[in-house]
Parts: C-alpha cells; sequence; structure tokens
C-alpha cells in the first residue's frame, strides 16, 4: 500500500504522464526500436520538462530503484529500458530553439533527428547526425554521433556548445567550455554515464536544402571491384564527401555491393567530384542525384523499422585492406535474411583532425566503422541471425582496432574499455566526481574511480 501510495504521489507531482504496469498505456510503453528487447519496468515516467526529471530520479534514490534513460530508444542492446526499475522517458521533450544569426540550436533532448533536422533546415542549416531518421539526437549525440556531414564538420559530439544534465543528486547543471568543464568533455562521447542530458546547444552549418546523395548498387561478379574501387577513390576525397559502403542482398538474392556517396557543397561541385566513383563498372543502379537532405537522412528508415529484430557487433578498421575485403565478402556470402547488412560507414576529414584526447570520443583515426546488421521479423530464426553477425565480426577482428560505443551491445567491460582507450581512466575520474555512487549504470558502464577497497554499486 505504502509503495503505490509514493507512486500516486509521483504521478501527481509530473506534469508529465506516469505509466505502470496495470496501466491500458504499459504494453506499447515499454516496447523500444529492436524487437529483440522485452524488458517489464516497474514505471514509466515520461517527463515534460526538467523538473520531472528532478523528480523520478529523487524517487529512484528514495526508493532504491534502477533507472535507465531513454530518448529515443534506439540503442541495440535495449538499455534504455530496465527489469523492474524505473524509465526516464525524455521522448516527448520537443522543444528546439533555431538562431540563424549565431548558428546555434538549443535542442531538448527527446527530440528525434528527423525533428532536429527539420527544424534547422529551415533555416538551411544542419549539424552531423546519424542515418536513421527516428533515432534520438541524445543518445546519438552522448556516444559521438557519426553521420554523412563528419567529414565535413566533425561528429555530432564536436559540435555540441554546451548541455544542460540533470545529476544524480538531482543538481541541475550546465556543461560547457566555461563551466564544468570537465563535464563537458565527458559527456562528448562518453554516453549516459554521467547523469540524464535535458538539452543540448549545438553548432549549425549551412547544409541544403538539397544535397548530392544516391547510391551505385554492384552485382555479385562485381563486389570485391566495387570495395576496392570505393577505398582507393574514397582515400583522396575531400571533406564534403562521405563514402559509406555496404553489402546487401541484390534484387537476385545474391550478395551485392552498394556505395553511397554524399556530398555536402554544392550539387554542381558534388557531379564532378563523384564522377570517378561513377565510372567504375557497370552498375546494376545509379541512383546519385540531388536529394533533400532531409530526404536523404530519413534513406535508412525502410530497412530499419521499428519492431524488427536486431543484433550486430561492431569495430573500427584502421584501413580496408586487401585480406579485410576478401574476410567480408566471403563472410557475407552465408547471410541467412535478405534484409541484412554489412555497413562500412566512413569517418576521416574533420573527424581525424581533432585530437584523440580532445573529447572522450578516442578513435580519431579510424577509417571506416564497420558492422554487420542481422535484420529478421520471425523469432524463430533468432539463433542462426545472431550467430551470422557473430562470426562476420570474428572474421575481421584481425583488421579492427576499437568499437564505436554507440554500436555495443551487451558484451561486458573489456569492450566499453575498448571503446574509450587512453580516454577510460580520465573518465573514471570525471565519473566519480559527478556520480560516484554509479547511479547511472544501466548504460556502457564506465565505474567511477575509486581507492583499492571501495564499494562500487
Amino acid at each position: 500500500m505504502g509503495a503505490m501510495i509514493a507512486m500516486e504521489r509521483l504521478r501527481t507531482s509530473l506534469r508529465g504522464e506516469l505509466v505502470l504496469p496495470i496501466d491500458a498505456a504499459y504494453e506499447t510503453a515499454r516496447r523500444v526500436w529492436n524487437g529483440m528487447v522485452d524488458k517489464r519496468p516497474a514505471l514509466i515516467a515520461y517527463c515534460a520538462g526538467r523538473d520531472d526529471v528532478v523528480a523520478a530520479l529523487a524517487f529512484a534514490r528514495q526508493h532504491d530503484l534502477p533507472a535507465s534513460v531513454r530518448a529515443g530508444g534506439h540503442n541495440v542492446a535495449g538499455n534504455s529500458l530496465c527489469e523492474n526499475g524505473l524509465v526516464v522517458d525524455l521522448s516527448r521533450m520537443k522543444a528546439i530553439h533555431v538562431d540563424p544569426v549565431r548558428r546555434v540550436a538549443r535542442a531538448a533532448a527527446g527530440l528525434t533527428l528527423a525533428e532536429f533536422d527539420a527544424a534547422t533546415q529551415a533555416h538551411g542549416l544542419a549539424t552531423t547526425m546519424g542515418v536513421n531518421s527516428d533515432t534520438g539526437i541524445a543518445g546519438l549525440t552522448l556516444g559521438g554521433g557519426i553521420g554523412r556531414l563528419g567529414r565535413k564538420h566533425g561528429l555530432a559530439c564536436d559540435n555540441v556548445l554546451a548541455a544542460e544534465i540533470v545529476t544524480a543528486d538531482g543538481r541541475l547543471l550546465r556543461a560547457s567550455e566555461d563551466e564544468n568543464a570537465d563535464l563537458h568533455w565527458a559527456l562528448r562521447g562518453g554516453g549516459g554515464n554521467f547523469g540524464v542530458v535535458t538539452a543540448f546547444e549545438y553548432r549549425l552549418h549551412p547544409v541544403g536544402p538539397t544535397v548530392l546523395a544516391g547510391s551505385l548498387l554492384y552485382g555479385s561478379d562485381a563486389v570485391r571491384g566495387a570495395l576496392r574501387h570505393c577505398r582507393e577513390f574514397s582515400r583522396a576525397a575531400p571533406d564534403e564527401l562521405c563514402v559509406d559502403a555496404a553489402l546487401v542482398s541484390g534484387p537476385d538474392g545474391r550478395p551485392a555491393a552498394s556505395i553511397s556517396p554524399c556530398w555536402c557543397g554544392t550539387v554542381e561541385a558534388g557531379l564532378k567530384a563523384v564522377a570517378p566513383l561513377r565510372a567504375f563498372g557497370a552498375p546494376v543502379e545509379d541512383r546519385i542525384g540531388p536529394v533533400a537532405y532531409t530526404q536523404m537522412q530519413k534513406g535508412g528508415d525502410e530497412l530499419f523499422a521499428r519492431g524488427r529484430r536486431f543484433y550486430w557487433k561492431a569495430q573500427f578498421l584502421p584501413e580496408l585492406s586487401e585480406q579485410a575485403v576478401d574476410a567480408l565478402v566471403e563472410s557475407f556470402a552465408g547471410v541467412p535474411s535478405p534484409l541484412s547488412v554489412v555497413v562500412l560507414q566512413q569517418l576521416g576529414g574533420a573527424v581525424a583532425r581533432v585530437a584523440p584526447d580532445a573529447t572522450a570520443f578516442v578513435h580519431r583515426n579510424a577509417a571506416y566503422d564497420c558492422f554487420p546488421i542481422a535484420i529478421w521479423e520471425d523469432p524463430a530464426d533468432d539463433e542462426r541471425n545472431i550467430r551470422w553477425a557473430r562470426e562476420l565480426y570474428a572474421a575481421m577482428q584481425p583488421y579492427s582496432s576499437g568499437v564505436y560505443v554507440n554500436n555495443l551491445g551487451d558484451e561486458g567491460e573489456e569492450r566499453v574499455r575498448s571503446a574509450y582507450g587512453a580516454n577510460y581512466a580520465r573518465l573514471q575520474r570525471v565519473k566519480a566526481r559527478y556520480d560516484p555512487t554509479n547511479f547511472f549504470r544501466l548504460n556502457q558502464n564506465v565505474a567511477p574511480m575509486r581507492a583499492p577497497g571501495d564499494r562500487i554499486n
């Protein structure tokens, strides 16, 4: 009875909504993007603003409940949900203000990429975001934020001027170069380890409204050649050009290579820049052309539809060697689902010109983020799809170096350390200052640095 009274008090204190397992909305509320995730939280607090976040965290502390944080809910492992705990949900916090003169956006943490892009593109501005438009800006940015503008304008986290955050003890802080600078450093790539970020201030750049983008599709007989040509072409590509690649199942059901350039300058200049890329072989399809930036950002939405089953294991590649190409092609051949892909997201350019210790994101010298994405719909096919992704990941291990924290599943402490490399110990020190009890631990967790013998939750 006492617990129910406490929950009703929390419900009435929120401007937002509290959803419990007895409520009709619960089954929908506990679902996230990945249909593999099936967790049952005790409470889901839809926060309307930062005061609701403070109240929700206070309730979790008072009742010794585990707490997770959800914005877009796109984490492949489902870390935004918790079993028998409290979910602090930011998805209804949608405010955004764009200052086109200063080229700065103040964006609430509940925005999706599509919502952010629509607001900034109204002024002909953008900053680096991901490639699936219903991803949340918060998780993407806190983990680094790889996207098609990165080679020109840096990662999403490189464009964070400031962040508003609620810490585990209920303090509301601003993190910037001038205020809580250590926290500002950690939030740019260090994930959700330090509190609940409720708003970001981003640097914006002139982009669009039209960019040159699309894809070249090569059939099974040209897969290796297409990947090699893409690699050689990309080595000399200017910052305005990002060239991603993927192994996919072609229209005939056989393995195919998809090469996807994005030029963020003028269309005329872009056509000249990609001409050598288009000159290779005889593609099955050539879909490169002018497209609205906002439409390009939605290009993967159909494949990455909510509710499908997803599994992947990721790694950075310092280069795409001949041996790596062979391993990719040979391993992809056994793909069990025609929906599954292997992605090579290009980095370099402005990403590589930031020092590895300038932000928490350390892997500045990676050439590609490489990961097999197993996508399927029938739970009966779970085992073989997961096995395929793990085997392809293992085949690429000899050519890899580190991992992107946003692409980590539930893979253990060593993989988290691999995501942060030489920055891990510094993150532990920041964690000890702002979350010494490791309250925010249902994530890719960085435990606070402690003296020998001290206990960490």
